[in-house]
């Protein structure tokens, strides 16, 4: 007999998934059951939130379909963050969501919840199969949604219909399409009048140029236009660019800021850019996206276009003459260039024991990591330094929870970076955001995924503190009392380095990189590094004022003076 669990894995392996990420749970039986000699991989994880960051790391790597999966009620809803992450990531990920035995549905029975309404937000496709006779329609659609609209797609299904005899057997591939998106060529005529009149344009790009490098290198040298990129798509633009300015926004340089100021006119290629405050007031506005909703959507427009960004350059092109006044761009890029020397020199060695500048650290595992390796820093400072001290190649990658925005994100999503690539792929782990799923360590021992965990030690929740002292309010509630990461690190089967002076730090991270399995490297660093915003607002500097004059008055004058200590390099 095929059973419905054993159709859905036929059209799983029929449509190209390789792996599933998951625990199993017995609303999950005939799944797991099916996937016996499938050819496709049990990816064992410790906790369901991990699986979904995993799948979702594999789909932001392969622009593949990636499953995730999780058992009736909290074994599914242990999924939510994850998914969340995918859906606003606009990645294709499956999720499976078990459920209760279809009699016992609305009676309250144990572990009850509704997962087809808890998923919707999280969701592009969300849908509860109560029968046989839905499938495997319902996965049909549930798949093509989740690639034609990047994003999340989830089927929930009791585990007394998956053990259910299929009626239909039918397993049909379901592959992504690639269409061409363009704007109408009057459209692009009027694209071409507003840019000709320009004197002074600036590029944003965003992730939408992930196969467009060598049009917005292009369009650039037509314009004599600087381009600035954001963090998703830094390592799609910023390569072999020599228009590139550096990255705008909150985790942003100040040449970034200052070339889409300066700009009369400003070009959005593929963003949905969301902080408005460093959108030039002044300038008009053309966005060109993929996506017709986002248009206009962060600030009025001039002109929006709908369409892919490199089929919208390519025909964009032969409608501009070539501008000759470079006076806007040279500023651009003088600018870039002093501000690229202030970062990099911050980006040193300390003498003895003194914890780490985090820029040192970051810098170091850009010297030593791979041509192709995959950077995953975990939101809070690991990602500032990720941004401003990794470089790319056209061969790395950098992912991770950029829109979403949770903590934690790094260490799952390196299994599911790890278990999809043969690449190198290192973690650049918080303490706080490693210690929040620190049990994913077990998960790279179980499976042997030789990911490099990087953890930047600094015994707080450091951003969290970042943005106190930038409100005005003393820090508090943010400190962490870690043990030894190394220690644990070991104990989990992992090979595990402590690093707490800057002279040891090459030789570690050298030594981690070349081994052949997990290896964690645990660094004490600077907990009172300050992070210099690309624009230094004015609240946000009586916000500081504000925060000193509370925590000398809290009696915590030796803060400040750790703070002052430093950070004398960055002010002198």
């Amino acid at each position: 007999m095929t059973t419905v669990a054993k159709n859905i894995v036929d059209t799983l392996v029929a449509s190209g998934v390789k792996r599933v990420y998951g625990i199993p749970g017995d609303s999950l039986n005939g799944f797991t059951d099916a996937l016996r000699g499938s050819g496709i991989d049990w990816v064992h994880v410790r906790h369901e939130e991990a699986a979904a960051f995993a799948a979702g790391a594999e789909a932001a790597l392969t622009g593949e379909l990636a499953v995730a999966v999780g058992s009736a009620g909290p074994g599914n809803l242990h999924l939510i963050n994850g998914l969340y992450d995918a859906q606003r990531s606009r990645v294709p990920v499956l999720a499976i969501a078990a459920h209760i035995p279809t009699e016992e549905i609305g009676s309250g029975y144990f572990q009850e919840t509704h997962p087809q309404e808890l998923f919707r937000e999280a969701s592009v496709y969300s849908e509860y199969v109560s029968s046989p006779t839905q499938m495997p329609r319902i996965l049909r659609t549930a798949i093509q949604t989740a690639l034609e609209r990047r994003g999340v797609a989830v089927v929930v299904i009791p585990g007394d219909v998956a053990l259910s005899e299929a009626l239909d057997t039918t397993a049909t591939p379901v592959r992504a399409t690639r269409p061409r998106v363009l704007p109408s060529s009057s459209e692009l005529d009027e694209a071409a009048a507003l840019l000709n009149d320009a004197k002074r344009v600036t590029i944003l790009a965003g992730a939408g140029a992930e196969h467009a490098h060598d049009q917005v290198v292009a369009l650039a040298g037509k314009l004599a236009a600087p381009v600035v990129h954001t963090l998703r798509s830094k390592q799609f633009v910023e390569h072999d660019n020599p228009y590139d300015v550096g990255m705008t926004g909150l985790l942003g340089f100040a040449s970034g800021y200052k070339a889409m100021e300066a700009a009369d006119t400003l070009i959005m290629l593929g963003t949905d850019f969301p902080y408005r405050a460093f959108i030039p007031e002044k300038a008009k506005v053309v966005q060109i996206d993929l996506r017709g909703e986002h248009l206009g959507r962060r600030t009025p427009l001039a002109l929006g276009l709908v369409g892919d960004v490199a089929e919208t350059v390519d025909a964009l092109l032969p409608l501009l003459p070539q501008q000759t006044d470079r006076e806007h761009l040279d500023e651009a890029l003088a600018h870039y260039a002093k501000t690229r020397t202030k970062l990099d020199d911050l980006a040193t060695p300390r003498k003895g024991t003194q914890p780490l500048h985090p820029q040192y650290v970051a810098r170091v595992i850009d010297e030593l990591a791979a041509d192709d390796a995959v950077f995953i820093p975990d939101v809070g400072s690991p990602v500032i330094w990720a941004a401003r001290y990794l470089r790319m190649n056209g061969r790395r990658s950098l992912i991770g929870s950029f829109i979403h925005g949770s903590m934690a994100n790094a260490l799952p999503q390196a299994v599911g970076a790890a278990a999809a690539t043969g690449r190198q792929v290192v973690a650049m782990s918080g303490d706080g955001g490693v210690a929040m799923l620190l049990g994913e360590l077990l998960t790279l021992t179980q499976n042997r995924l030789p990911v490099k965990v990087v953890v930047f030690n600094n015994a707080s929740l450091n951003f969290v503190e970042l943005e106190m002292k930038a409100a005005g309010f003393v820090t508090n509630a943010t400190d962490l009392e870690n043990p030894s990461f190394a220690a644990i690190a070991e104990a989990a089967g992992l090979k595990a380095f402590r690093v707490d002076a800057s002279a040891d730090l090459h030789g570690a991270l050298k030594e981690a990189f070349a081994y052949d399995g997990p290896a964690l490297i645990d660094v004490v660093t600077e907990r009172q590094e300050l992070t210099i915003p690309p624009s230094v607002k004015l609240d946000q500097a009586k916000g500081f004022a504000l925060y000193a004059l509370r925590t000398l008055l809290s009696g915590r004058g030796d803060e400040l003076l750790d703070l002052t200590r430093a950070n004398l390099r960055q002010v002198f």
